[in-house]
């Protein structure tokens, strides 16, 4: 693949750098600097790490989970860590692959971001594939919903999840030595998890980083039944035909997996990270590298009867071979992953002086692998190599005019080898330009964003080349009064992005997802038009925050079960519709009383999406139903108490062949308690999540009729900083 359009858009954003460093008289030119070194003693910080901007609260919608939240909130995938945030729900294909559903979007229309930089892994390939970032070693993570997400990729039309860990230090520790270290255990899953860094000055203006992590957990604790009651009684029937045949062993294999309770089977992981990192620091700007590595191997839970049937196939069409060629040809025994990433990041920003103050600069380099293997035999290996860049000039601001131009450079090569490769060695090439501008004009803001994102995907083995060029765009109009708390606004976009080389290059089966995928070389860019109506109110004592939105989709990708069978797998086909998409999501939290060095807070989370698609074409499938979130808290400089009650609602609302899902009510509550006061350095925290040990199981989840959430989970955690 020609690396061309990366080192030409390099070579061009450096040119200002070498002369901005001989200006030492700005102030520091990335804004993120404020308060992210430490993990205790600025949890009360909400900024957002967008360098360009000092808030992305007029075309974005954000989250910040920090502090005891991110603590106690912690799972082992970044999907299953943010579920309490507005407009969150999470894959949950099982607990070692998990990826953030945000307004019921998933896959390439949501982006995982590292400190701005893409994971650089394959987990948007598939939803049997993890993540390569572990919230262990997360500092904060972000949510960013709406229109000016578009600024990370035209892509992400759902939104984008930025995760800051310190691997690249952002200012000096006072002192000698910082260290910080959480640890923990959770009962539903016998998981145990340490991490810990430590940050160095080796001088006043050059630090040094190192991190490492470590997790391990059995299979999940679940209520009842492992099926769900559908699947289950399907399972059932099909064990009592296998019985009537005569096929006693098969039947047998039936009945246990349908009366299987209390553990999801082959659901164990065991993931260990570590990093390393060196930054300079000066009040010229700052450039610093990190090295990192991660390491996971996890089950990949099974769908009863989906084997027995893929050698039902085989026996139908070589009965002479019989059960050992079965076995010999596909394998025996469950269905695991072994992942590797070796990653190297650049981080850097220089002042520059004159109409552009500032240029920021990020860069990532990742090297993946990892290995499907059934029972003890490898099936399929898939590997990735990449590199992603952006940078940015950013504007002096001028008269309440401020902004940001930028370019962003993504290339990737990816390859799949073995009898279940479903999708061909591919190479993908992107390259972006973008601009956001901002004019404050008093009680009123405006801002608009435009990006331009040209995205070649080849595949020489199948003679596949094609180039897509997308243009997106959005404007935002907000409305402040005079020194009051109240924000109203209204945001419109049109994004556009091509579609991934998943969508149209995939054919063949995948044994993790037990599926037949079937793409579409033919598929056009996909076209959005959305828009937003928001209101804000942020006192004191009062935060409030609603969003109604909607968007009208032009050749909608999507990925629906068929009614047919190939190598006797259910075949997934990606088709190319218009659809439609709106709903609402709203936070709320409230000082109701103080009294003996407490104050005392209500909380809740709502939100709701509908999507489908148009011209009778029925529900976009898992889409997750209308959820409640509230609780109650109690919190003092020593202690937090907090009670919660979540409802999700029953989702009928579904695609053809896809089942619907139940109704549950979820009870939980936490403890954190600080013994030496908030500048002591030393949390502790007990939570007691699902106390009632109901089922429950996640409607946006592939795997939601055999993989359900965790049953009664008592979690213990502490966490140090000095």
């Amino acid at each position: 693949m020609s690396h061309r359009r990366f080192l030409i858009s390099a070579a061009i954003l450096a040119l200002p750098v070498a002369p901005a460093y001989a200006q030492q008289s700005q102030p520091p030119a990335e804004r993120v600097e404020r308060g992210l070194s430490d993990d205790f003693h600025n949890d009360s910080m909400i900024i957002v790490t967008a360098p360009y901007v000092d808030q992305l609260d007029i075309l974005a919608g954000t989250s910040v989970l920090t502090g005891d939240d991110l603590t106690e909130d912690l799972r082992g995938q970044i999907g299953d860590s943010l579920t309490g945030l507005p407009g969150v729900s999470s894959t949950s294909f099982a607990p070692g692959s998990s990826r953030p559903v945000l307004r019921g979007f998933q896959g390439p229309r949501v982006r995982v971001l590292t400190d701005g930089i893409g994971s650089l892994d394959a987990s948007n390939t598939s939803v049997d594939h993890a993540v390569t970032i572990d919230p262990l070693t997360a500092q904060r993570i972000e949510v960013l919903r709406g229109p000016a997400v578009l600024l990370f990729g035209g892509d992400a039309i759902g939104g984008a999840v930025n995760v800051i860990d310190k691997r690249i230090p952002r200012d000096i520790p006072d002192d000698a030595v910082h260290l910080d270290a959480i640890g923990g255990y959770g009962s539903a899953a016998d998981d145990w998890s340490i991490a810990g860094s430590v940050d160095v000055p080796l001088t006043s203006k050059l630090v040094i980083h190192a991190d490492g992590s470590f997790r391990d957990t059995g299979d999940v604790r679940v209520p009842g039944f492992v099926l769900s009651p559908a699947l289950r009684a399907t399972v059932l029937a099909d064990a009592a035909e296998e019985a009537e045949e005569g096929h006693d062993e098969e039947a047998e294999e039936l009945f246990e997996a349908a009366n299987q309770r209390g553990r999801i089977p082959n659901s164990a992981s065991r993931t260990q990270t570590a990093g390393a990192g060196i930054a300079y620091i000066d009040d010229g700007g700052n450039l610093g590298f990190s090295v990192s590595y991660y390491d996971t191997n996890y089950g990949v839970p099974s769908r009863p009867g989906a084997g027995h049937a893929h050698g039902e196939e085989e026996e139908d069409h070589d009965d002479d071979h019989g059960d050992d060629h079965d076995e010999e040809e596909h394998g025996e025994g469950p269905v695991t992953i072994g992942l590797k990433q070796i990653r190297a990041d650049l981080r850097g920003g220089v002042n520059i002086g004159g109409f552009f103050e500032a240029l920021n600069f990020r860069a990532g380099y990742s090297d993946y692998e990892h290995t499907e293997f059934e029972g003890d035999e490898i099936g399929t290996v898939f590997s990735v190599s990449g590199i992603e860049a952006r940078a940015e000039l950013v504007q002096a601001e001028r008269n309440g005019w401020r902004g940001v131009i930028g370019t962003q450079v993504l290339v990737r090569d990816f390859n799949a080898v073995g009898a279940e490769a479903f999708v061909p060695k591919n190479s993908l090439e992107s390259w972006a330009l973008f601009t956001v501008q901002e004019i404050d004009l008093g009680d009123w803001e405006v801002e608009g964003a435009l990006r331009f994102e040209q995205t070649d995907i080849s595949a020489n083995v199948i003679d596949f080349d094609r180039s897509f060029n997308a243009v997106s765009g959005a404007v935002g109009l907000a409305y402040t009064p005079d020194d009051s708390p109240i924000k109203i606004g209204v945001n419109l976009s049109r994004a556009e992005r091509a579609p991934s080389a998943e969508e149209l290059l995939s054919n063949g089966p995948h044994i993790a997802t037990q599926a037949f995928e079937i793409g579409n070389p033919n598929f056009t860019t996909e076209k959005s038009w959305g828009g937003e109506l928001y209101a804000r109110w942020n006192s004191k004592d009062v935060q409030l925050s609603a969003t109604a939105y909607a968007n009208k989709f032009d050749d909608y990708i999507f990925e629906a079960e068929t009614a047919g069978e190939e190598d006797g797998l259910p075949i997934f086909q990606y088709f190319q519709r218009d659809a439609t998409y709106y709903g609402f999501e709203a936070s709320a939290s409230a000082v109701f009383a103080r009294a003996s060095g407490f104050e005392f807070i209500a909380h809740g989370v709502a939100d709701y999406v509908r999507a489908k698609i148009d011209d009778g074409g029925g529900s976009v499938p898992r889409i997750p139903p209308l959820r409640l979130l509230g609780g109650l808290k109690a919190h003092s400089e020593s202690l937090d108490l907090r009670a919660e009650v979540e409802w999700s609602a029953s989702q009928n609302k579904i695609a053809a062949f896809e089942t619907p899902s139940d109704s549950f009510t979820m009870v939980n509550a936490s403890a954190a308690w600080r013994p030496f006061g908030k500048e002591g350095n030393i949390t502790l925290l007990a939570s007691a999540n699902n106390i009632f040990d109901v089922d429950a199981r996640r409607h946006a989840s592939f795997t939601k009729d055999y993989v359900p959430l965790s049953g009664r989970d008592i979690r213990l955690s502490a966490k140090f900083s000095f």
